[in-house]
Protein backbone atom coordinates (compact mmCIF):
# COMPACT_ATOMS: atom_id res chain seq x y z
CA UNK A 1 0.00 0.00 0.00
CA UNK A 2 3.10 2.57 0.74
CA UNK A 3 4.31 1.94 -2.12
CA UNK A 4 1.57 1.96 -3.66
CA UNK A 5 1.02 5.62 -2.46
CA UNK A 6 4.52 7.02 -3.67
CA UNK A 7 4.06 5.58 -7.46
CA UNK A 8 0.81 7.39 -7.28
CA UNK A 9 2.56 10.63 -6.75
CA UNK A 10 5.09 10.04 -8.89
CA UNK A 11 6.80 11.13 -12.61
CA UNK A 12 4.20 10.06 -15.26
CA UNK A 13 4.85 6.23 -16.97
CA UNK A 14 6.50 6.71 -19.67
CA UNK A 15 6.59 4.18 -22.16
CA UNK A 16 8.92 4.85 -25.24
CA UNK A 17 11.27 2.92 -25.92
CA UNK A 18 14.94 2.76 -25.58
CA UNK A 19 17.13 3.50 -29.06
CA UNK A 20 18.50 0.43 -30.63
CA UNK A 21 22.19 2.76 -30.61
CA UNK A 22 21.67 3.49 -26.32
CA UNK A 23 20.32 -0.17 -25.97
CA UNK A 24 23.37 -1.21 -27.27
CA UNK A 25 25.62 1.34 -25.22
CA UNK A 26 23.83 -0.05 -22.20
CA UNK A 27 24.79 -3.66 -22.84
CA UNK A 28 28.71 -2.57 -24.01
CA UNK A 29 29.30 -0.49 -20.84
CA UNK A 30 27.88 -3.26 -18.76
CA UNK A 31 30.74 -5.54 -20.22
CA UNK A 32 33.07 -3.76 -20.03
CA UNK A 33 32.49 -2.45 -16.31
CA UNK A 34 32.43 -6.48 -15.41
CA UNK A 35 35.51 -7.01 -17.48
CA UNK A 36 37.75 -3.89 -16.25
CA UNK A 37 36.71 -4.97 -12.23
CA UNK A 38 38.84 -7.87 -12.82
CA UNK A 39 41.87 -6.08 -13.74
CA UNK A 40 41.13 -3.61 -10.74
CA UNK A 41 40.34 -6.80 -8.35
CA UNK A 42 43.54 -8.63 -9.37
CA UNK A 43 46.13 -4.94 -7.63
CA UNK A 44 48.90 -6.58 -6.60
CA UNK A 45 50.80 -3.46 -5.00
CA UNK A 46 52.03 -4.29 -0.99
CA UNK A 47 48.36 -2.40 0.29
CA UNK A 48 45.47 -4.25 -1.89
CA UNK A 49 42.07 -2.94 -0.44
CA UNK A 50 41.50 0.01 -2.65
CA UNK A 51 39.58 3.24 -1.62
CA UNK A 52 39.64 6.86 -2.75
CA UNK A 53 42.42 7.64 -0.56
CA UNK A 54 44.54 4.50 -0.30
CA UNK A 55 48.24 4.71 0.29
CA UNK A 56 50.43 2.45 -1.75
CA UNK A 57 52.48 1.91 0.89
CA UNK A 58 56.19 1.81 -1.20
CA UNK A 59 58.38 3.86 -3.84
CA UNK A 60 57.14 5.04 -7.10
CA UNK A 61 57.52 3.06 -9.91
CA UNK A 62 56.76 2.00 -13.07
CA UNK A 63 54.84 -0.85 -12.36
CA UNK A 64 53.61 1.28 -9.09
CA UNK A 65 51.78 3.98 -11.18
CA UNK A 66 50.63 1.59 -14.20
CA UNK A 67 48.70 -0.25 -11.11
CA UNK A 68 47.49 2.34 -9.34
CA UNK A 69 46.50 4.74 -12.17
CA UNK A 70 44.37 2.06 -13.58
CA UNK A 71 43.14 0.04 -10.65
CA UNK A 72 42.26 3.47 -8.43
CA UNK A 73 42.31 6.18 -11.17
CA UNK A 74 40.21 5.36 -14.76
CA UNK A 75 38.86 1.95 -14.17
CA UNK A 76 36.94 3.61 -11.35
CA UNK A 77 33.78 5.00 -13.30
CA UNK A 78 32.69 1.01 -13.57
CA UNK A 79 30.61 1.17 -10.16
CA UNK A 80 28.66 4.56 -10.84
CA UNK A 81 27.87 3.69 -14.38
CA UNK A 82 26.34 0.02 -13.51
CA UNK A 83 23.96 1.68 -11.00
CA UNK A 84 23.37 4.79 -13.68
CA UNK A 85 22.26 2.14 -15.75
CA UNK A 86 20.60 -0.07 -13.79
CA UNK A 87 18.30 3.15 -12.49
CA UNK A 88 17.38 4.22 -15.82
CA UNK A 89 16.67 0.64 -16.96
CA UNK A 90 14.39 -0.08 -13.62
CA UNK A 91 12.75 3.12 -13.92
CA UNK A 92 11.93 1.97 -17.95
CA UNK A 93 9.43 -0.45 -16.60
CA UNK A 94 6.67 1.73 -14.48
CA UNK A 95 4.31 0.12 -16.44
CA UNK A 96 4.55 -3.16 -15.15
CA UNK A 97 3.21 -3.36 -11.29
CA UNK A 98 5.83 -2.59 -8.59
CA UNK A 99 5.43 -6.27 -6.29
CA UNK A 100 5.78 -7.87 -9.98
CA UNK A 101 8.92 -6.26 -10.78
CA UNK A 102 9.92 -6.97 -6.67
CA UNK A 103 9.16 -10.24 -7.26
CA UNK A 104 11.35 -10.53 -10.03
CA UNK A 105 14.68 -8.55 -8.94
CA UNK A 106 14.38 -10.88 -6.12
CA UNK A 107 14.83 -13.80 -8.14
CA UNK A 108 17.13 -12.48 -10.60
CA UNK A 109 19.30 -10.51 -7.85
CA UNK A 110 19.01 -12.04 -4.70
CA UNK A 111 18.58 -16.02 -5.59
CA UNK A 112 22.09 -15.61 -7.84
CA UNK A 113 23.33 -14.18 -4.51
CA UNK A 114 22.12 -16.19 -2.28
CA UNK A 115 23.95 -19.12 -4.58
CA UNK A 116 27.28 -17.70 -5.61
CA UNK A 117 27.62 -16.73 -1.76
CA UNK A 118 27.09 -20.31 -0.77
CA UNK A 119 29.65 -21.57 -3.41
CA UNK A 120 32.30 -18.79 -2.27
CA UNK A 121 32.11 -20.42 1.05
CA UNK A 122 32.45 -24.19 -0.18
CA UNK A 123 35.43 -23.30 -2.37
CA UNK A 124 37.17 -21.95 0.55
CA UNK A 125 36.07 -24.57 2.61
CA UNK A 126 37.59 -27.37 0.61
CA UNK A 127 41.01 -25.26 -0.18
CA UNK A 128 41.82 -25.16 3.31
CA UNK A 129 41.67 -28.79 3.31
CA UNK A 130 44.57 -28.81 1.10
CA UNK A 131 48.05 -26.91 3.34
CA UNK A 132 48.63 -24.95 0.15
CA UNK A 133 44.97 -23.67 -0.36
CA UNK A 134 44.80 -23.16 3.57
CA UNK A 135 47.63 -20.66 2.59
CA UNK A 136 46.45 -19.00 -0.43
CA UNK A 137 43.38 -18.44 1.88
CA UNK A 138 45.02 -17.42 4.83
CA UNK A 139 47.80 -15.24 2.76
CA UNK A 140 45.11 -13.67 0.67
CA UNK A 141 42.87 -11.82 3.78
CA UNK A 142 39.78 -12.51 1.72
CA UNK A 143 38.26 -14.45 5.23
CA UNK A 144 40.11 -12.66 7.61
CA UNK A 145 37.22 -11.74 10.52
CA UNK A 146 40.17 -10.91 13.51
CA UNK A 147 43.57 -10.75 14.17
CA UNK A 148 44.09 -14.41 15.35
CA UNK A 149 41.17 -16.05 12.74
CA UNK A 150 41.87 -15.85 8.87
CA UNK A 151 40.16 -19.10 7.97
CA UNK A 152 36.62 -20.05 7.29
CA UNK A 153 37.28 -23.59 9.82
CA UNK A 154 37.97 -21.19 12.55
CA UNK A 155 34.58 -19.10 12.03
CA UNK A 156 31.57 -19.89 14.43
CA UNK A 157 28.01 -20.86 13.11
CA UNK A 158 26.42 -17.03 13.42
CA UNK A 159 29.61 -15.73 11.46
CA UNK A 160 29.59 -17.96 8.57
CA UNK A 161 25.73 -17.29 8.16
CA UNK A 162 26.39 -13.54 8.51
CA UNK A 163 29.30 -14.16 5.64
CA UNK A 164 26.67 -16.04 3.53
CA UNK A 165 23.59 -13.53 3.95
CA UNK A 166 25.70 -9.71 4.52
CA UNK A 167 29.13 -10.21 3.49
CA UNK A 168 30.17 -12.78 1.30
CA UNK A 169 33.24 -14.15 -0.21
CA UNK A 170 32.91 -13.39 -3.60
CA UNK A 171 33.35 -9.31 -2.71
CA UNK A 172 31.35 -8.22 -5.39
CA UNK A 173 28.23 -9.47 -4.88
CA UNK A 174 27.70 -6.36 -2.51
CA UNK A 175 26.68 -4.59 -5.69
CA UNK A 176 23.62 -7.22 -6.46
CA UNK A 177 22.73 -7.10 -2.68
CA UNK A 178 22.49 -2.84 -2.44
CA UNK A 179 21.03 -2.89 -5.58
CA UNK A 180 17.96 -5.23 -4.83
CA UNK A 181 17.36 -2.89 -1.69
CA UNK A 182 17.50 0.45 -4.09
CA UNK A 183 14.90 -1.45 -6.14
CA UNK A 184 12.98 -2.18 -3.07
CA UNK A 185 13.30 1.74 -2.64
CA UNK A 186 12.61 2.85 -5.60
CA UNK A 187 8.90 4.02 -4.92
CA UNK A 188 10.86 6.23 -1.99
CA UNK A 189 13.21 7.07 -4.57
CA UNK A 190 10.85 8.38 -7.12
CA UNK A 191 8.33 10.20 -4.32
CA UNK A 192 11.21 12.19 -3.11
CA UNK A 193 12.18 12.83 -6.66
CA UNK A 194 8.91 14.13 -7.55
CA UNK A 195 8.35 17.01 -4.57
CA UNK A 196 10.69 20.14 -4.76
CA UNK A 197 11.33 20.08 -0.78
CA UNK A 198 12.04 16.38 -0.61
CA UNK A 199 14.24 16.19 -3.99
CA UNK A 200 16.72 18.56 -2.50
CA UNK A 201 17.21 17.26 0.85
CA UNK A 202 17.48 13.81 -0.65
CA UNK A 203 20.10 14.55 -3.54
CA UNK A 204 21.81 16.46 -0.34
CA UNK A 205 22.31 13.59 1.61
CA UNK A 206 22.74 11.16 -1.21
CA UNK A 207 25.54 13.99 -2.64
CA UNK A 208 26.91 14.39 0.78
CA UNK A 209 27.08 10.34 1.71
CA UNK A 210 29.04 9.69 -1.82
CA UNK A 211 31.67 12.14 -0.61
CA UNK A 212 32.35 10.23 2.05
CA UNK A 213 32.45 7.25 0.25
CA UNK A 214 29.75 5.99 3.27
CA UNK A 215 28.27 2.72 3.35
CA UNK A 216 26.41 0.44 5.31
CA UNK A 217 24.73 -3.52 4.70
CA UNK A 218 21.78 -2.45 2.38
CA UNK A 219 23.21 0.59 0.65
CA UNK A 220 26.37 2.73 -0.82
CA UNK A 221 26.99 5.96 -0.92
CA UNK A 222 27.85 6.11 -4.50
CA UNK A 223 25.49 3.44 -5.33
CA UNK A 224 22.37 5.64 -3.75
CA UNK A 225 23.40 8.79 -5.75
CA UNK A 226 24.12 7.22 -9.22
CA UNK A 227 20.90 4.43 -8.89
CA UNK A 228 18.93 7.96 -8.54
CA UNK A 229 20.54 9.95 -11.00
CA UNK A 230 19.92 7.10 -13.41
CA UNK A 231 16.04 6.94 -12.50
CA UNK A 232 16.52 10.61 -12.81
CA UNK A 233 17.93 11.02 -16.79
CA UNK A 234 14.74 8.44 -17.35
CA UNK A 235 12.29 10.14 -15.66
CA UNK A 236 13.55 13.85 -17.43
CA UNK A 237 14.32 12.97 -20.67
CA UNK A 238 17.73 14.17 -19.85
CA UNK A 239 19.44 13.76 -23.40
CA UNK A 240 21.87 10.58 -23.18
CA UNK A 241 22.35 10.82 -27.06
CA UNK A 242 23.75 13.81 -28.26
CA UNK A 243 26.39 15.34 -25.03
CA UNK A 244 25.44 19.25 -23.92
CA UNK A 245 28.14 21.88 -24.06
CA UNK A 246 29.05 21.75 -20.58
CA UNK A 247 29.60 17.89 -21.67
CA UNK A 248 31.54 17.91 -23.93
CA UNK A 249 33.36 14.93 -23.26
CA UNK A 250 37.37 16.09 -25.13
CA UNK A 251 37.57 18.51 -21.79
CA UNK A 252 36.34 16.22 -19.50
CA UNK A 253 38.25 13.76 -20.64
CA UNK A 254 41.53 15.74 -20.67
CA UNK A 255 40.25 16.45 -16.65
CA UNK A 256 40.32 12.81 -16.57
CA UNK A 257 43.25 11.64 -17.45
CA UNK A 258 45.08 14.69 -15.25
CA UNK A 259 42.83 13.89 -12.37
CA UNK A 260 44.10 10.19 -12.29
CA UNK A 261 47.80 10.92 -12.98
CA UNK A 262 47.96 13.34 -10.44
CA UNK A 263 45.98 11.61 -8.03
CA UNK A 264 48.60 8.38 -8.45
CA UNK A 265 51.50 10.72 -8.22
CA UNK A 266 50.34 12.57 -4.88
CA UNK A 267 49.18 8.89 -3.82
CA UNK A 268 52.89 7.54 -3.75
CA UNK A 269 55.05 11.15 -2.73
CA UNK A 270 52.44 13.49 -1.59
CA UNK A 271 52.03 12.39 2.28
CA UNK A 272 55.64 13.93 3.31
CA UNK A 273 54.32 17.26 2.19
CA UNK A 274 50.55 17.32 2.97
CA UNK A 275 50.16 14.92 6.22
CA UNK A 276 46.54 14.05 7.13
CA UNK A 277 45.35 16.46 4.45
CA UNK A 278 46.43 13.91 2.01
CA UNK A 279 43.28 11.90 2.71
CA UNK A 280 40.83 14.29 1.94
CA UNK A 281 42.71 15.80 -1.11
CA UNK A 282 42.67 12.47 -2.43
CA UNK A 283 39.05 11.70 -1.89
CA UNK A 284 37.97 14.60 -4.06
CA UNK A 285 40.09 14.21 -6.67
CA UNK A 286 38.87 10.77 -7.01
CA UNK A 287 35.26 12.38 -6.65
CA UNK A 288 35.86 14.78 -9.54
CA UNK A 289 38.00 11.61 -11.33
CA UNK A 290 34.35 9.56 -11.10
CA UNK A 291 32.50 12.41 -12.73
CA UNK A 292 34.93 13.59 -15.50
CA UNK A 293 35.21 9.41 -16.34
CA UNK A 294 31.33 8.88 -16.26
CA UNK A 295 31.07 11.84 -18.99
CA UNK A 296 34.42 11.14 -21.01
CA UNK A 297 33.57 7.63 -21.45
CA UNK A 298 29.36 7.36 -22.08
CA UNK A 299 29.46 10.54 -24.66
CA UNK A 300 33.09 10.55 -25.99
CA UNK A 301 32.74 6.74 -27.35
CA UNK A 302 30.40 6.32 -29.21
CA UNK A 303 32.33 4.73 -32.58
CA UNK A 304 34.02 2.07 -30.37
CA UNK A 305 30.63 0.80 -29.45
CA UNK A 306 29.45 0.83 -32.91
CA UNK A 307 32.62 -0.96 -33.95
CA UNK A 308 32.73 -3.19 -31.37
CA UNK A 309 28.28 -4.10 -31.32
CA UNK A 310 28.99 -4.69 -34.81
CA UNK A 311 31.54 -7.91 -34.21
CA UNK A 312 29.52 -11.05 -33.52
CA UNK A 313 32.40 -12.34 -31.43
CA UNK A 314 32.11 -9.10 -29.18
CA UNK A 315 28.11 -9.17 -29.01
CA UNK A 316 28.55 -13.12 -28.45
CA UNK A 317 31.48 -12.10 -25.02
CA UNK A 318 28.86 -9.28 -24.14
CA UNK A 319 26.25 -13.05 -22.89
CA UNK A 320 28.93 -13.43 -20.68
CA UNK A 321 29.10 -10.32 -18.46
CA UNK A 322 27.26 -11.29 -15.65
CA UNK A 323 29.20 -14.63 -15.27
CA UNK A 324 32.17 -13.12 -15.08
CA UNK A 325 31.26 -10.90 -12.73
CA UNK A 326 30.03 -13.68 -10.01
CA UNK A 327 32.75 -16.28 -10.94
CA UNK A 328 35.91 -14.02 -10.89
CA UNK A 329 36.18 -13.10 -6.99
CA UNK A 330 37.49 -14.70 -4.87
CA UNK A 331 39.38 -16.87 -7.22
CA UNK A 332 41.45 -13.87 -8.49
CA UNK A 333 42.33 -13.06 -5.21
CA UNK A 334 43.78 -16.24 -4.47
CA UNK A 335 45.74 -16.21 -7.14
CA UNK A 336 47.94 -13.20 -7.33
CA UNK A 337 50.95 -14.12 -5.76
CA UNK A 338 51.38 -17.63 -7.20
CA UNK A 339 51.20 -16.04 -10.63
CA UNK A 340 53.90 -13.16 -9.54
CA UNK A 341 55.70 -16.32 -7.77
CA UNK A 342 55.44 -17.14 -11.53
CA UNK A 343 56.86 -14.48 -13.13
CA UNK A 344 59.99 -14.47 -10.66
CA UNK A 345 63.20 -13.34 -10.26
CA UNK A 346 61.73 -11.07 -12.93
CA UNK A 347 61.92 -7.66 -11.32
CA UNK A 348 58.94 -6.71 -13.70
CA UNK A 349 56.99 -9.91 -11.86
CA UNK A 350 54.14 -7.74 -10.53
CA UNK A 351 54.05 -5.74 -13.75
CA UNK A 352 53.35 -9.31 -15.79
CA UNK A 353 51.11 -10.63 -13.04
CA UNK A 354 49.21 -7.34 -13.63
CA UNK A 355 48.47 -7.83 -17.50
CA UNK A 356 48.42 -11.27 -17.61
CA UNK A 357 46.46 -12.60 -14.71
CA UNK A 358 43.14 -10.62 -16.14
CA UNK A 359 42.89 -12.51 -19.32
CA UNK A 360 43.51 -15.87 -17.43
CA UNK A 361 40.53 -15.03 -15.78
CA UNK A 362 38.59 -13.73 -17.30
CA UNK A 363 38.88 -17.05 -20.02
CA UNK A 364 38.48 -18.94 -17.49
CA UNK A 365 34.93 -17.34 -16.72
CA UNK A 366 33.81 -17.47 -20.08
CA UNK A 367 34.86 -20.55 -20.96
CA UNK A 368 33.20 -21.76 -17.36
CA UNK A 369 30.18 -20.07 -18.82
CA UNK A 370 30.29 -21.15 -22.36
CA UNK A 371 30.36 -24.67 -21.09
CA UNK A 372 27.39 -24.48 -18.22
CA UNK A 373 25.16 -22.78 -21.11
CA UNK A 374 25.51 -25.44 -23.82
CA UNK A 375 25.36 -28.23 -21.44
CA UNK A 376 22.93 -27.44 -18.44
CA UNK A 377 21.38 -24.27 -19.36
CA UNK A 378 18.73 -24.62 -17.02
CA UNK A 379 21.24 -24.31 -14.13
CA UNK A 380 23.02 -21.75 -16.08
CA UNK A 381 19.64 -19.78 -15.70
CA UNK A 382 20.03 -20.34 -12.14
CA UNK A 383 23.20 -18.93 -11.60
CA UNK A 384 22.65 -15.66 -13.81
CA UNK A 385 19.60 -15.06 -12.85
CA UNK A 386 18.28 -15.90 -16.67
CA UNK A 387 21.01 -13.32 -18.24
CA UNK A 388 23.67 -14.52 -20.62
CA UNK A 389 21.04 -16.33 -23.32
Amino acid sequence: MLATFFLKSAFPVKTSPLDPFVSSKFRFWSFLAMALLVVVHEYNLNIRYLQPWTLPGEALTLTGFTEYFLADGLLRFRIPMLFIISGFLFAMNDYRPYKQRAWKRFRTLIVPYLIWSALGILLVWFLEFWPYGRELVANSNVVQIDNSRDLIHQYRWYELLFRWLFLPIPYQLWFIRVLFFYNLAYPLILWCLNHNVARWIFLSVATLLWLGTAGFIIFEGEGLLFFTLGVWIRKTGFNIETPPKLLNPLWWGIAFVTLAAAKTILAFTGEPWLGKGIYPSLTLMHKVMIFSGLVTCWYGFDNLVRWAMARRWFVWLVAFSFIIYVAHAPMVAFCIDPVIDFFRPSPYARMWAFMTLPVLILSFCIGTGWVLRTLAPKVYGVLTGGRGF
